[in-house]
């Protein structure tokens, strides 16, 4: 089955650190230069920290040229030298000019989105979930409605993983039901009459998701931010909620997915949707 092979590279993908850091190091530079999506300076150098982060040294030289220039960042040539410094300690040649161009600043702290995650604390709490408890009827059920809604099946699989370890019937202390764990409300959002229906659960979180990735332009981490603790609190704390639970959430999706962006469909409408409904109840 082909979602097998999807299965198989999502856990592996968390491991490969260098493929990451270039993933991200491309989404940034979309996002800078508004390649195919819309242009965003700030979540740009966001995910040119992560990859920073990773030890890239084109994306530590790229987040200290913004810090230079004041791009989605405020001005600081401090930072911007201890960037610049960081890159050229890896050979990275523009690294090393631009170090020499401005004054040296060794004491200057690094961005603090560079600073090791705090989340990584958390994985022992929240362990990542076991692929094999996944039925083969589950996976070919993935396989068939992810494309419907345009959402890609690993990161759909991965969803389900965290939400429910793949078990139907699971309700949380929120009374979230079922695979995707929706909230009575959110299945009313998206038509889900029978929230433990495999099929009619689906359906409804992959609308939900659907329409977070079309709102957070295909961010991954965001849009499962907003899907675990709910799109008002992403926006009121400018990205991922400070909850151990949201941040340790869009970690394991992370590893699992191993992708930071996701293809941008147009968003569906964000309303109950009967001929979806009317489709699963067959």
């Amino acid at each position: 089955m082909r979602l097998l092979a999807v299965v198989a590279a999502s856990l592996l993908a968390h491991a490969a650190c260098a493929q990451n850091a270039a993933t991200l190091f491309e989404q940034a530079q979309r996002l800078e230069h508004g390649e195919g999506v819309v242009r965003d300076l700030s979540q740009a150098a966001a995910l040119y920290c992560r990859a920073a982060r990773l030890g890239a040294p084109a994306a530590q030289y790229a987040l200290g040229w913004m810090y230079a220039n004041g791009r989605g960042v405020p001005h600081d040539d401090g930072v911007a030298w201890r960037l610049f410094a960081l890159a050229a300690e890896q050979g990275d040649a523009a690294g090393e000019r631009m170090q020499a161009l401005l004054p040296a600043a060794p004491g200057v702290a690094l961005p603090s989105c560079m600073s090791p995650d705090p989340a990584l604390e958390l994985d022992l709490a929240f362990p990542i979930p076991d692929y094999n408890a996944a039925t083969p009827q589950l996976l070919a059920l993935v396989d068939r409605l992810a494309p419907e809604y345009e959402i890609e099946p690993a990161l759909a699989l991965a969803v389900i993983a965290v939400e429910s370890g793949f078990n139907r019937t699971a309700v949380s202390p929120k009374d979230a039901r079922g695979l995707m764990q929706l909230i009575p409300a959110t299945a009313s959002r998206f038509c889900v009459r029978d929230a433990f229906n495999p099929e009619q659960n689906l359906r409804g979180g992959l609308a939900y998701l659907r329409w977070l990735l079309a709102r957070y332009s295909g961010d991954v981490t965001l849009a499962t931010a907003a899907y675990n603790a709910g799109e008002q609190a992403v926006d009121q704390y400018g990205g991922v909620p400070p909850y151990d639970e949201t941040r340790a959430y869009v970690r394991r999706i992370g590893k699992l997915y191993g992708k930071a962006m996701h293809p941008i469909a147009a968003a569906a409408p964000e309303r109950c949707m009967h001929q979806m409904a009317i489709r699963a109840r067959r």
